[in-house]
């Protein structure tokens, strides 16, 4: 179903871009403290988890640290190019740990700060390494109530995850934050106007991992001036595409985006989404008709990428995600009563 968005921007943050821009330039950080677990893959790749823990406390010992065996477990995808230290990730697993839940958070191939070891990398549609975590963690707390929240990039791998799956994702819940449900939409758009910012800055944080990457292997694709590429669609054509097996950046998009895969979906599952996204159109958002039943689509007129700030005064801001997506998650996980959850 489709509903409206409590979420209302206010006075003082109604531009799309500050709603955008206002987590990553006046937000405190770390909020939480973390420990890292690294994860070997079946290919010899690998990538790391980040737990959180109270910033505040010791450091804890052992897998069930964090709670007893029917403790919730939330995974935390981050964005293109984003990572545990990105202020929404930090700020959701602060939101998680104030309510006695385990906060993980993937990180997608070389975001954990170290450049994973294979010539391919990560990209939208790339549910594989999503599967392998949640199964492991599902070997680990098989009695754990479990979800997963999504921002941008990592909304469209999770909600293509989830249709992917079905009712065998392995998932009570599932949260999904402005999510770009057609990826050659979000390219047009990031190649207009203002927004050609955020394509600058994450195009060249990708050509640099690029040239910092075959620096010290052989690279399978031609790399000459992949340095001066400016736009998504010619980055995914000349690189994303030609290293995870996709014929051009055209197929890339339309094999990776999110939005064919809705109708599949048999997770309870809330989307968020702002119609003034600057990293897409409302184009992107779609109709009822193809959305699953256990799906939940929440529009706001504003909100900007991953913004959603709210409170009556810039001094005192409020991240509306940070009680929203809680929420939902508490109103679906099989939760059990304080004092009764088990340690087996």
């Amino acid at each position: 179903m489709i509903a409206g968005s409590e979420f209302r921007a206010p006075w003082w943050l109604r531009n799309p871009h500050l709603q955008t821009l206002w987590q990553r330039f006046a937000r405190r950080r770390p909020l939480v403290a973390l420990r890292r677990e690294r994860v070997e893959l079946p290919d010899g790749d690998f990538l790391d988890l980040d737990w959180a823990r109270p910033i505040d406390g010791p450091e804890p010992a052992g897998r069930d640290a964090y709670g007893a065996a029917g403790t919730p477990l939330v995974t935390v995808l981050h964005g293109l190019e984003g990572s545990s230290a990105s202020p929404y990730a930090q700020g959701m697993l602060a939101a998680v740990a104030a309510r006695g839940w385990r906060g993980v958070v993937m990180h997608f191939r070389g975001c954990s700060g170290e450049l994973n070891r294979l010539p391919r990398s990560y990209h939208s549609g790339e549910t594989g390494d999503v599967a392998h975590v949640l199964t492991l963690l599902r070997g680990r707390w098989p009695r754990a109530p479990r979800a997963a929240i999504g921002y941008s990039l990592g909304g469209n791998v999770l909600l293509k995850y989830l249709g992917e799956r079905g009712a065998a994702a392995g998932l009570d819940a599932a949260v999904a934050v402005s999510v770009p449900f057609l990826l050659h939409d979000s390219a047009d758009r990031l190649d207009r106007g203002f927004s050609r910012l955020y394509q600058r800055l994450l195009v060249g944080s990708l050509a640099q991992k690029v040239a910092q990457k075959f620096a010290r292997m052989q690279s399978p694709i031609p790399l000459e001036g992949v340095a001066a590429i400016r736009s998504f669609r010619e980055f995914d054509d000349r690189v994303t595409a030609p290293l995870h097996g996709f014929s051009d950046a055209a197929e890339y998009y339309g094999r990776a985006s999110s939005r064919q895969y809705l109708k599949g979906i048999a997770v309870p599952t809330l989307i968020l989404q702002a119609r003034d996204d600057p990293f897409m159109t409302p184009a992107v958002i779609p109709g009822a008709a193809e959305l699953a039943p256990p799906v939940r689509l929440e529009v706001s007129d504003r909100g900007g990428h991953v913004g959603f700030v709210a409170g009556a005064v810039p001094w005192r801001p409020r991240y509306w995600l940070e009680g929203r997506v809680p929420a939902f998650l508490a109103e679906h996980l099989r939760l059990e009563p304080a004092g009764c959850q088990g340690a087996g």
